[in-house]
């Protein structure tokens, strides 16, 4: 007895489905009720229908319990046991129940791969690869071409059996003369004679053809080794331009460079210069809309301003005495009235042409023509001085208004005076 038989015996009866647990701690003493419940259950799983006496009590019975389970192994499962080691119960009958229980594992194993590989089989009826099926295929219909025609012919010769079936027996039925039978058979030897004259002089010419063929193989060889030579001969020969070419194409890679770097130089400054379109125009939206602002600022402070200097003239008209002076003293005292720069350059404008028909207001037209030319050379430059000179005649007040003249304004009483004049 020993530990691996004690492990494989205890291995195969849980893998065969012995219900009882079995430890290898069970054997070290004569055990006979397991012993004889393990070989009952192995008789049962061997032959189901087998009837074996259970009655283990009597020494009697145990002997006649062991000579019917031997005599069961030995008729139907070739199976040799030593009754006296059963009978012991101990280690020594596992190695003769081991007989058993390896044949039983091994069925089940062989059992298991079968099923495995019938499993594997019916999975891959479905799983196959057609690709490696075409040249099947492909021959199968050559096969169903071949067999179609042969069918065909055969139909054919078969309709015409009618009519061979009696040649055939009339042939048959003809004796054979010796004379024609010589005959033939000297014709068919005749045949092959020549048929064999015929295959010496076809080797003979292919020795002949052979030889030629080596003959002009050769000869390639030769013009093969020439060319090859020549080759190497042109090859290592340097052309007379070669140092042209090669200077050229220097001076090409020189060029090429340099083209590359203006090219870069270009995209560059192309860059730069829509960047600075893009600032300016940005810039002089800017300024556009400052003066749009400015321009709306100073039409406005115009407006004030006008409204102010009406309602200061309304006040100094009524102030002054109508009993002193004449009227056109009046008028030279009273104040002009601040109008906008645009309006005092339009009448200074219209001055220049009365002026001349005026004979002491010439100083007067030369400053109003003066001022009109000022003004004409400032439009350019903005409105903010003539913000300012009409915030400043704001603040003089209506005497100075009257001392000093606003810009490129004439007052209309002269101009009355000179039509008077007239």
């Amino acid at each position: 007895m020993s530990f691996r038989d004690l492990r494989n015996f205890t291995e195969m009866m849980r893998a065969l489905g012995y219900p009882r647990l079995i430890s290898m701690e069970n054997f070290r003493t004569p055990n006979f009720t397991l012993v004889a419940e393990i070989l009952i259950w192995l008789v049962k799983r061997y032959e189901p229908q087998m009837d074996i006496p259970t009655d283990v009590d009597t020494e009697s019975d145990r002997i006649f319990f062991i000579k019917a389970v031997a005599q069961f192994m030995a008729t139907k499962a070739h199976i040799k046991l030593n009754t006296k080691r059963l009978y012991q119960a101990d280690g020594y009958a596992v190695k003769e129940m081991l007989k058993i229980t390896s044949v039983l594992y091994s069925a089940m194993k062989t059992k298991q791969i079968a099923l495995g590989e019938q499993t594997e089989e019916e999975n891959s009826k479905f799983k196959f690869d057609l690709g490696s099926r075409i040249s099947d295929l492909k021959a199968a219909r050559q096969l169903a071409s071949e067999v179609t025609s042969k069918g065909a012919s055969l139909y054919d010769l078969l309709g015409k059996e009618v009519d061979l079936r009696e040649m055939r027996t009339a042939a048959i039925a003809r004796p054979l003369e010796i004379n024609e039978t010589e005959k033939a058979l000297r014709a068919a030897i005749k045949e092959v004679l020549e048929s064999v004259e015929k295959t010496k002089d076809m080797l003979s010419n292919v020795v002949s053809d052979e030889t030629s063929l080596d003959a002009k193989i050769e000869k390639k060889n030769q013009e093969l080794e020439r060319n090859r030579k020549r080759l190497q001969t042109l090859q290592s020969v340097r052309p007379a331009f070669m140092d042209e070419y090669e200077k050229i194409e220097e001076d090409l890679q020189k060029q090429y460079e340099t083209f590359v770097e203006k090219f870069r130089n270009l995209c560059f400054l192309e860059s730069q210069l829509d960047e600075y379109h893009r600032l300016e125009q940005e810039r002089f939206e800017e300024a556009e809309n400052t003066m749009r602002m400015m321009q709306n600022v100073l039409r406005e402070e115009e407006e004030r301003d006008l409204t102010k200097s009406s309602l200061k003239d309304e006040d100094s008209d009524m102030d002054v005495p109508e009993d002193e002076g004449s009227d056109s003293d009046m008028e030279e005292c009273r104040p002009s009235k601040p109008r906008p720069t645009r309006n005092g350059i339009t009448t200074g404008r219209a001055a220049r042409f009365v002026g001349n028909m005026q004979g002491g207001d010439s100083d007067e037209t030369e400053d109003s023509e003066i001022d009109v030319d000022d003004d004409d050379e400032e439009d350019d430059e903005g409105e903010e001085e003539e913000s300012k000179d009409l915030e400043d005649d704001s603040l003089e007040g209506p005497v100075s208004r009257g001392v000093r003249p606003s810009k490129g304004v004439i007052r209309p009483p002269l101009l009355e005076e000179s039509d008077n004049d007239f």
